[in-house]
């Protein structure tokens, strides 16, 4: 009897330690991929039957540690985030002094963002000290089709995820205000880089580049924002600046 009773609680471990590593290897597959997985897509990176996916799926949805996308597919959720933040702070008290630093370096506005139900976020900024600077309120949410930022953090979602978020029309701000097709097409070469550029898209006379920050806290955008006439002689020299600034943030988040 007391064999058996030792078998049953064996096979019970050895099965609540499968479900854990196939858990973990499905968390692990879409945080390879922020602009999130298929179901089918995330049975081929794992190899587990779709069905198991499904059920696993369902389970880490329910805790908030998955999340479904708009249209079909999913991505690490919100509850991972907030799990992470606990134990080691958030993103905002960690990013804050880089962030100034980079708007002093550079002398022009700086922002990080994030996505923020169907437009992208302004959770913290730097303002540039120049007599002609771009003021962005902090707080402030911006249309995702026609800023950098919101095209960087666009490219985290699949097309027909983006399809869903925005309008078949998004509003025409300038003459240079992207149409949904245009914006589309974009997003093969933003994926592959990280980079997104805006050039009067928003706003006329202004023009920002963003990079894209993976983080524990979700996808993040951090931008350099200036004036058109001092912008296109330094995005060079911008786009590099925020290289650095992402090897740094991410030397942050691993110590």
């Amino acid at each position: 009897m007391s064999s058996d009773k030792d078998n049953a609680a064996d096979e019970q471990r050895s099965g609540g330690i499968q479900v854990i590593a196939r858990s973990s290897a499905i968390m692990r597959a879409l945080g390879a991929q922020p602009q999130g997985l298929s179901l089918a897509a995330i049975a081929q990176a794992t190899a587990l039957p779709r069905s198991t996916v499904q059920r696993i799926i369902g389970a880490l949805e329910a805790e908030g540690l998955v999340e479904s996308l708009p249209g079909s597919g999913y991505r690490l959720g919100p509850a991972l985030g907030q799990l992470i933040h606990h134990a080691h702070g958030d993103i905002i008290s960690v990013a804050r002094e880089s962030l100034e630093q980079l708007g002093e370096t550079l002398g022009e506005t700086v922002v990080l963002s994030c996505i923020r139900g169907k437009q992208s976020n302004v959770v913290i900024r730097v303002i540039s000290e120049q007599e002609l600077r771009v003021v962005i309120p902090l707080g402030s949410s911006l249309p995702m089709h026609a800023t950098a930022e919101g095209k960087v953090l666009l490219s985290t979602l699949s097309d027909d995820a983006i399809r869903d978020l925005l309008p078949a029309t998004p509003e025409k701000l300038t003459a240079n205000t992207l149409e949904l097709p245009d914006l589309l097409a974009q997003m093969p070469g933003i994926r592959r880089d990280g980079v997104a550029v805006d050039i009067e898209e928003h706003t006329l006379g202004v023009s920002a580049i963003s990079l894209l920050i993976p983080t524990f806290m979700g996808p993040h955008a951090v931008s350099v924002v200036a004036p058109t006439a001092r912008f296109k002689p330094r995005l060079a020299e911008f786009r590099g600046a925020l290289e650095r600034f992402r090897l740094a943030l991410e030397k942050q988040f691993e110590s």
